[in-house]
C-alpha cells in the first residue's frame, strides 16, 4: 500500500471510530462540559488555541529530548511507523497535515482524555489524576508498534496531555498540542530530513 493510501486509510478508519463515539455521546446525552467543551474562553476560544500551540511545542521538545536520551542509552526509538507514513509529494503532505494528523489528534484526545478522564471522573467519583494515569497507560499500550522505548515515551506524553486536560478543562488545548507534536515530528524528520533528535 502506498503512503498516500495508507494515510487515507488511517484518516478514514480513525474518523469512522470518532463518528461512532460522537454518536454515543449524543445518544447517551453526555454533557459537553465534562468532555472539555464548555463556553469558557480557555475551553473553546482563542486562549485555548494559543495555550494548545505553546503546550504542543513544549511537548515536541520533550519528545526530542526523550529520543536523544534513548539513543544515548543505546535503546533507540523505533521510527518505523513514522517512516511508513511519511508522505510523498505536496498532495501527500496536504493529506497528512490537513486530514490524517488532525483526525488522529481529535479522536485520540476524545477517547483518552475527554472520555476516560473527563467523562469517567464524575461518574466514578474519583480523582481525575487517577484516571490520567489509567488513560496514559492505555494510550501507551495503544502505540506498541513504536517498540518498548516508544511505549514509555508515549506513556509520558499521554500523561502530560492528560495533565493539560485536567488543568485547563479543555479538549481543544490537548487536540492542538497533540496535533503539533505529530506534525512537527513529521516536518522535522521526514520533511526537512533533520536528525533525531534535531540537535544531534
Amino acid at each position: 500500500m502506498s503512503p498516500g493510501l495508507l494515510l487515507l486509510n488511517v484518516a478514514l478508519t480513525q474518523g469512522l471510530f470518532g463518528a461512532i463515539l460522537a454518536g454515543g455521546v449524543w445518544y447517551f446525552g453526555v454533557p459537553l462540559d465534562v468532555l472539555g467543551v464548555g463556553g469558557d474562553a480557555l475551553s473553546t476560544g482563542l486562549p485555548a488555541l494559543l495555550v494548545g500551540v505553546v503546550f504542543g511545542v513544549v511537548l515536541w521538545v520533550g519528545n526530542e529530548l526523550a529520543s536523544g536520551l534513548a539513543a544515548a542509552s543505546g535503546a533507540d526509538y523505533d521510527e518505523g511507523l513514522r517512516e511508513l507514513l511519511a508522505p510523498e509529494g505536496v498532495r501527500g503532505w496536504g493529506l497528512l497535515l490537513g486530514a490524517t494528523l488532525p483526525t488522529i489528534a481529535v479522536v485520540e484526545e476524545f477517547v483518552f482524555r475527554a472520555a476516560v478522564v473527563g467523562a469517567v471522573t464524575p461518574a466514578a467519583g474519583t480523582s481525575p489524576w487517577v484516571l490520567a494515569v489509567v488513560s496514559s497507560v492505555a494510550f501507551a499500550l495503544g502505540h506498541g508498534a513504536q517498540g518498548r522505548v516508544g511505549v514509555l515515551v508515549t506513556g509520558g506524553l499521554g500523561f502530560a496531555l492528560a495533565a493539560g486536560f485536567v488543568l485547563t478543562d479543555s479538549l481543544l488545548v490537548v487536540v492542538v498540542a497533540h496535533y503539533l507534536v505529530n506534525a512537527l515530528e513529521f516536518l522535522a524528520h521526514e520533511g526537512l530530513g533533520l536528525p533525531d533528535p534535531v540537535w544531534s
